[in-house]
């Protein structure tokens, strides 16, 4: 009798063993996971970007843009545009900026299209049954912020990360300090201000964007945007995921949505800033978009 006592406290205890050894390995996993998926979206933000059309059902879906933008960036969307109406759809930004001519050029093409913005991760289903689902946890820096203002409404969840800084010589962005500049270069950078400028308020933003963004020069950490400034700089339009998602019925991406909120609440029209017509935004490699704190401060980093 008391063998079989003792034989029985011990396979419990070791049973207990095993759940917490369970436990902690699954803990592990998903943290393990978790920091697998968080590294390959960062590197993917700093890989040329590219676009996805992703469908939640047969009359629901978004368009992902992952990545910075180059000089091939504006072919790249006219070939994924080609057979499909975007008109209308909502834009998911997850990108650490690029070049500023190219960027201005594709965001007039999103105004054009009339599409919606915000910022998030596309997270692909591991199961058919399974929806597509937008993470909030992102980033739009740079030259994506201005992109995320192309949007008729825009809407960016409190996890993002919107940051902006100044534009600087894509070739000399190692070291700033350092580099030498010419009175071409200065005009060139200068340019390139007075076209981002126009844009901005072409696009609905307003002025204290351009003075927040240039207020950083490319040595300095990028400033991120309070939620204070995202509505101040007008790049937030609206604080109800719905109108940037207005989904079929119960395929809102919950993840975007903020706790409380109705998935199913309706969604208001938007205004539409003119578009510059007649504007020629010609690409070069100079003044393009810096990436935040990297060794190596390209424009592919």
């Amino acid at each position: 009798m008391g063998v079989r006592l003792l034989r029985s406290r011990e396979l419990r205890w070791m049973l207990l063993g095993v759940a917490a050894v369970g436990a902690v390995l699954g803990s592990a996993i998903t943290m393990m996971t978790n920091a697998a998926r968080a590294g390959a979206a960062l590197e993917e933000r700093k890989l040329p970007m590219r676009f996805d059309w992703v469908a939640c059902e047969p009359n629901c879906g978004w368009v992902s843009a992952v990545g910075i933008v180059t000089g091939d960036t504006p072919k790249d969307f006219e070939d994924f545009a080609r057979d499909r109406d975007l008109t209308g759809l909502t834009l998911v930004l997850d990108s650490s900026g690029g070049s500023v001519n190219d960027a201005i050029t594709l965001g007039r093409r999103f105004r054009g299209l009339k599409m919606r913005t915000t910022v998030g991760t596309t997270l692909r289903p591991s199961r058919t049954s399974d929806r597509p689902r937008i993470a909030p946890e992102a980033y739009c820096e740079s030259m994506c912020v201005f992109l995320l203002l192309s949007g008729t409404t825009r809407y960016v969840p409190d996890a993002a990360h919107v940051r902006v800084h100044q534009i600087w010589m894509g070739d000399r962005a190692d070291d700033a300090k350092a580099a030498s500049y010419t009175a071409q270069d200065l005009m060139i950078v200068e340019r390139d201000i007075g076209r981002l400028a126009k844009y901005t308020f072409d696009m609905g933003g307003a002025g204290d964007l351009l003075s927040l963004a240039l207020n950083v020069p490319p040595w300095e950490d990028l400033h991120e945007l309070s939620r204070a400034e995202l509505r101040l700089t007008n790049i937030v339009t609206t604080e109800m995921v719905a109108e940037v998602l207005p989904l079929a019925k119960g395929a809102i991406p919950v993840a975007l949505a903020p706790k409380g909120q109705d998935k199913n609440q309706e969604r208001f029209p938007a205004v539409v800033a003119e578009s510059d017509k007649g504007q020629s935004a010609r690409s070069t490699r100079t003044a393009e978009a810096l990436p935040p704190n990297t060794v190596a401060a390209t424009p592919q980093q």
